[in-house]
């Protein structure tokens, strides 16, 4: 199952929503009006809801009736309600969006609390999605990759830690066994040729798959 998360960011960023017909959608605040306008009905929603007038409120109380509103002072993100939300339908996949426009910190939250849930919940895989990028974490282990046309470039990141022992197959710049610290561009922009594999020994990899437009 997968459970698509629309939070409010800008409209143009968000990814086209046909290439997943049977998921489950949940907004995240002023999201959840930009589900009700692409006419997708909400499996739920979540937030605070002080980012939207009171009629369009009034119009997702509507669409969903028994819907909670959250205070505005609380110690989780909207997002992480979001997440512990999707949470409870024990999906396979779980794709944020909505959530890399606008502000940076609102992103960087985003962020690091889908880090926390792919840790907290590792059968689960975690996507950051908008249209022109795709971002995952990779544990240790081997992560086999198919080409995708949509996504040109593959970039390689550190996250919470240095990498080590990172090897990459069937890529235009292959690695092997080689450290990724912080601060490096060196793994950023490469391409997956066909079929390849990202082996990764020790640390946690933020893997973004991207296009130019």
């Amino acid at each position: 199952m997968n459970i698509i998360l629309i939070a409010g960011g800008p409209a143009g960023e968000l990814p086209d929503f046909s290439f997943f017909p049977e998921a489950l959608y949940i907004g995240i605040d002023s999201g959840t009006l930009v589900l009700l306008e692409k006419e997708i009905q909400p499996t739920a929603a979540v937030g605070d809801f002080d980012s939207v007038s009171d009629e369009d409120y009034e119009k997702i109380r509507a669409a969903l009736p028994e819907l909670e509103r959250y205070p505005s002072e609380k110690d989780q993100s909207d997002t992480e309600l979001g997440l512990e939300k999707a949470m409870e339908h024990q999906p396979e996949q779980v794709i944020l969006a909505g959530v890399t426009g606008g502000r940076l910190d609102h992103y960087m939250s985003a962020l690091h609390t889908m880090f926390k849930y792919q840790q907290e919940f590792p059968a689960t895989r975690f996507l950051l999605l908008n249209n022109q990028n795709r971002i995952r974490f990779l544990k240790p282990g081997t992560h086999l990759l198919v080409k995708d046309e949509q996504y040109r470039y593959v970039s390689f990141y550190p996250f919470a830690e240095e990498i080590g022992g990172l090897t990459l197959t069937g890529f235009k710049y292959p690695v092997t066994d080689e450290a990724v610290p912080f601060g490096t561009t060196r793994f950023i922009s490469n391409e997956l040729l066909g079929r390849g594999s990202v082996t990764i020994q020790s640390g946690h990899c933020l893997m973004v798959e991207s296009s130019d437009a």
